[in-house]
């Protein structure tokens, strides 16, 4: 069961970084959802715990079987909102939202949500990885088997930040998207293990002889990401955060103000002309709500420890 949960997470990933397949996403989050819901009953074999279903009947256990009489084991949502689930939360949320996705398309074909959605993706991977050797062992890390794959383009933010918008993006697709991550608190929203954002600092070797890797990690904390030469093009996010009015008093009350609310974040709105796209404050998100860039919330912040008492 876990070489085939394995099996599946390494094709997943080598469709997606398939540079002729035009089916990725929808590849990938089949096989990754097979990969972990295999991850997770080996995990519960091995712990002895139950995932068939089945109904107590006069005392006894009745399993649920096909009509052609095979069990019917826990599909991965089960899995995830058992007692008995040993992955943390974050993680889950990535898979909630994968296999929501999922449901979502379907029956119907997508189109240039890759780009959109890689940020999850990679953290579905690294999640998986984590767990797999956790579960059974480093040794069955997968790490070792993948590398990253090549590009013929640049990557260009404006791109990404637009990619929701674009009219060939299902609306269903668009307003699933929304809604599952106005559903997670910012914390969960900023975790990781939700979607993997990453700095990407292009560099060449500094001395003679080293080696030059076409994409270096560093963590937005460290003194390099702090003292990054201007000259190299930084891209920290693959996605820019966006808030709903009620998520803003909420922070700026968590903060402290308790005094501000939502009358006063209309007022702010008002007088900053807030909602006129050319200020560069928000935007609209798959035409359904305003949005509210971290620009704003900083205004809005400022505004807060002028003028109320925290």
């Amino acid at each position: 069961m876990v070489k085939k949960s394995r099996e599946s997470a390494l094709a997943a990933v080598q469709i997606f970084n398939n540079p002729s397949m035009s089916f990725k996403s929808e590849s990938f989050i089949v096989l990754m959802n097979i990969a972990w819901t295999y991850l997770m009953h080996a995990y519960f074999r091995k712990e002895n715990i139950e995932y068939r279903y089945f109904k107590i009947i006069n005392g006894r256990k009745r399993f649920d079987k096909t009509s052609k009489g095979a069990y019917k084991h826990w599909e991965l949502e089960r899995c995830l909102n058992d007692a008995s689930s040993p992955i943390d939360r974050d993680s889950a949320n990535n898979l909630r939202f994968l296999i929501g996705l999922r449901h979502e398309i379907e029956h119907q074909m997508t189109s240039r949500i890759d780009d959109l959605l890689s940020a999850r993706f990679q953290a579905c991977c690294l999640n998986y990885n984590t767990y797999l050797k956790h579960f059974f062992g480093d040794n069955l890390g997968i790490e070792n088997h993948l590398a990253f794959s090549l590009q013929f383009s640049t990557i260009n933010t404006e791109q990404k930040e637009l990619l929701i918008d674009q009219e060939n993006l299902p609306k269903n697709i668009a307003s699933y998207i929304l809604d599952f991550d106005e559903s997670l608190a910012q914390e969960e929203f900023s975790s990781q293990k939700y979607a993997y954002r990453i700095l990407f600092v292009p560099k060449t070797a500094n001395r003679k002889g080293q080696a030059d890797r076409v994409i270096e990690f560093v963590k937005s904390d460290s003194p390099l990401a702090e003292g990054i030469n201007k000259e190299y093009a930084v891209i920290k996010e693959t996605e820019k955060a966006k808030f709903l009015p009620k998520q803003i008093v909420q922070l700026m009350q968590k903060e402290g103000f308790k005094a501000f609310n939502m009358y006063k974040h209309t007022i702010l709105v008002k007088q900053h002309n807030a909602k006129d796209p050319k200020n560069g404050y928000g935007t609209f998100v798959a035409e359904k709500h305003w949005h509210y860039y971290e620009n704003w919330l900083q205004i809005v912040r400022l505004y807060c420890q002028k003028n109320l008492t925290s």
